[in-house]
């Protein structure tokens, strides 16, 4: 039986070389931020980190290379969708020869399916992956919509494990009230925003970009939620945050550029997006670093120090 993923587990962003090669130096010290920060687990070759710019050979590259990496100190989720469910289940089984636990699985777009179609993509892939498979139901990015219900068929599955929710709030809360006496299953958001109060109505999980920016913030807001029951507190914090939340996605400025030039003004090496994706403007990285003065950081003399290249 596989282990169910819980708590918060950071997308991770792929910092690149400025000929786009994929920096692994810089790679293993984001992972090691996230980790001595208290993240939960990692998310490698996510949309966060930009797999669908990348070669499968890179695509497996990164894999080994976040397992590596992270050493069995927490637990590496691995983006392993593909459009068919025969390369799905090559990625997922290649993440699982690495030390993955996890599999992150979009369902079938571009060329739409019908609703069987999507269940059995999932249940082939399930059946014959060798890691714990997490339903992607990203409706924004693939317009393809899982409906609650269809997630709730899908988590009687013996190895899918858990649903990562980045579509609306009233979504996610009809996943969480048909799945919540599915043993060994576990609900996520995906979405900033909703951290807070998804733990609240009853999910187990988060992601969220700004997690690689903020993660000891994101943590701290988990732990007040999720363990102390400290909603006020809890309340507290996410208005502190709540002005840059909406920053990681600002118009105009495809994710995740300005988390990368957050972590540039906080001298750990985000770097650029790889093209076609572009680069946020300057106005929007004055927001962030106006948002990171507010909490704290000192990304004045910490962009003297930021390592290149």
């Amino acid at each position: 039986m596989s282990i169910i993923p819980k708590g918060l587990v950071v997308p991770l962003i792929t910092p690149f070389h400025d000929d786009e090669t994929i920096d692994f130096q810089a790679y293993k010290k984001v992972i090691d931020f996230q980790i001595e920060s208290g993240i939960h687990g990692l998310l490698v070759g996510g949309t966060t980190g930009e797999y669908h710019v990348m070669s499968l050979e890179e695509r497996k590259a990164l894999i080994k290379a976040g397992c590596e990496y992270a050493a069995g100190r927490v637990p590496v989720m691995a983006g392993v969708g593909c459009s068919t469910a025969k390369e799905t289940i090559e990625l997922a089984n290649y993440a699982a020869d690495c030390g993955a636990k996890w599999g992150l699985v979009l369902p079938p777009y571009y060329h739409k399916t019908s609703n069987e179609g999507i269940l059995e993509f999932y249940k082939e892939v399930a059946a014959k992956s060798n890691v714990g498979i997490v339903i992607y139901n990203y409706p924004g990015a693939t317009n393809v919509s899982i409906s609650p219900e269809m997630i709730y068929e899908l988590s009687q599955e013996e190895n899918i494990v858990s649903v990562k929710e980045s579509a609306d709030f009233g979504h996610l809360c009809e996943v969480v009230a048909l799945t919540k006496d599915v043993e060994n299953f576990s609900v996520f958001t995906g979405e900033e925003h909703f951290i807070l109060p998804t733990f609240t109505i009853g999910g187990q999980g988060a992601f969220g970009i700004l997690i690689n920016l903020l993660p000891k913030e994101m943590v701290k807001l988990y732990e007040l939620v999720a363990e102390k029951n400290d909603f006020k507190a809890a309340r507290e914090l996410n208005h502190k945050l709540s002005g840059i939340y909406g920053l990681m996605e600002a118009e105009g400025n495809p994710y995740p550029g300005p988390v990368k030039a957050g972590l540039d003004m906080i001298g750990i090496k985000g770097g650029k997006v790889r093209k076609p994706l572009t680069q946020p403007n300057d106005e929007i990285k004055a927001m962030i670093k106006e948002q990171l003065i507010k909490l704290g950081y000192e990304v004045e003399s910490l962009n003297k120090s930021i390592i290149s290249g």
